[in-house]
């Protein structure tokens, strides 16, 4: 029921290949990419090379964010260096029902993300097209944040929505998830939980990922 999708965000860059493994062998479910442009969030990241690269490195499941003003653009791209989940924000530049078909004519699952100062009434038209809703439970653009756990009201909205529509997209949540606050997403409806220094940072993945899910799966 539940899937930990650690954040390449924060692991050694210069040990990119091992660090996806050492994530896959520690019983990761995804790889999360961050992909940030400097223009949409005040930073920058990393882009299409490195999820080549990643791709070459592990075939888990590359769930790739993009934190960018105009994803339409660069969809194509990103697909064809080997995302498996591509999610865009509801916020960003361009049509996002053309952004959600094109996702879905390449081959792969399409998702939303929704930042913390939007209204989550903006996802309504766009619910039933997507396979995953992303909420952001920090500001993005920069790791290390602390849990927003007034988001859980989007979490609540959603899931109540979803149920009323019939569909099932795979809930998400990204920001300062750790073991100590997966139980509060899970208890709100998360399935996904993104988690960076919570599982990079510690010095032993597989004890951190598990401490993660049996936190979230105490709550489901």
């Amino acid at each position: 029921m539940i899937k930990i999708a650690p954040s390449i965000l924060s692991c050694d860059f210069a040990r990119l290949g091992e660090e996806a493994a050492a994530i896959q062998a520690a019983g990761g479910d995804w790889l999360h990419v961050d992909v940030m442009d400097g223009h949409f969030v005040p930073n920058i990241s990393l882009g299409i090379p490195v999820v080549q690269s990643l791709r070459k490195a592990t075939n888990m499941p590359l769930d790739v964010h993009l934190m960018i003003s105009d994803p339409g653009a660069y969809i194509p791209q990103f697909v064809k260096a080997g995302s498996d989940w591509i999610t865009f924000h509801v916020e960003s530049e361009g049509d996002p029902v053309k952004n959600i078909q094109l996702i879905h004519s390449l081959g792969v699952k399409a998702g939303i993300s929704i930042s913390p100062d939007t209204p989550v009434q903006v996802l309504d038209p766009l619910l039933p097209l997507v396979d995953l809703v992303l909420v952001m439970t920090v500001r993005p653009g920069f790791g290390g944040q602390s849990f927003m756990a007034d988001m859980m009201d989007k979490l609540d909205y959603i899931t109540k929505k979803c149920l009323q529509l019939g569909i099932s997209p795979q809930l998400e949540v990204d920001g300062g998830i750790s073991r100590e606050t997966a139980g509060i997403a899970a208890a709100h409806g998360a399935r996904i939980l993104v988690a960076g220094s919570a599982v990079f940072g510690k010095p032993d993945y597989r004890v951190a990922i598990d401490e993660i899910r049996q936190a979230a799966l105490a709550h489901c």
